[in-house]
């Protein structure tokens, strides 16, 4: 499990083909690496990814055709920014919201514009995320937890405060951009009470 407070923006170093995947090597960004160990999981840009190797420059992660073909990060080009963050300890502070790494569905960025010091952002989104979005509710966009400020049959908006822009990859995000979605698990398992409540009815 996740917050979707962004830790460190990371790099796509370089991608190898192995055996009909491929295995993606990122920059640790401003991330201390000092107690990584193998096996633990990273977020990269909402994706949970396993630490297969690493050294004082970048780590590695085996990435399944399934991942790369449904999130970004098959696109993603070599130099490409990505958030990073590393799961979450039981005593760590629930700062964000808690979010699980599984992208639910790839939303594109198709507006941004000047809300006051802050910027305000537009995603378009399928119809199977967007039933699971809400006002002042919380979504995972890239890895990062945001606040629904409006939503539509289209797309959602939120607010990006200058330290989000700046400490995350949305300073190098442009309009047109593909971005990773993640919805709020609770509104997942809401829906699935309420159906297996019609079922029995």
């Amino acid at each position: 499990m996740f917050t979707g407070l962004i830790q460190s923006v990371g790099r796509l170093v370089a991608r190898e083909t192995r055996g009909g995947d491929q295995r993606l090597r990122f920059s640790w960004g401003t991330m201390p690496a000092h107690d990584i160990a193998l096996g633990e999981s990273i977020a990269v840009s909402g994706c949970c990814l396993t630490v297969v190797a690493f050294d004082a420059e970048g780590w590695d992660a085996d990435v399944s055709n399934e991942t790369l073909a449904l999130t970004t990060l098959g696109a993603l080009e070599e130099g490409s920014a990505v958030n990073l963050e590393r799961s979450l300890l039981p005593t760590d502070r629930l700062g964000g919201h808690l979010v699980s790494g599984h992208v639910d569905a790839v939303g594109k960025v198709d507006k941004v514009w000047d809300d006051g010091r802050s910027q305000r952002w537009r995603f378009s989104a399928p119809a199977s995320v967007l039933r699971y979005v809400a006002v002042k509710g919380s979504i995972a966009v890239d890895g990062t937890s945001l606040t629904v400020n409006a939503v539509d049959a289209g797309g959602f908006e939120v607010n990006l405060v200058p330290h989000t822009v700046a400490h995350t990859a949305f300073g190098e995000t442009a309009v047109g951009a593909a971005v990773n979605l993640e919805v709020d698990t609770v509104a997942r398992y809401v829906e699935r009470l309420l159906v297996a409540r019609e079922e029995k009815a």
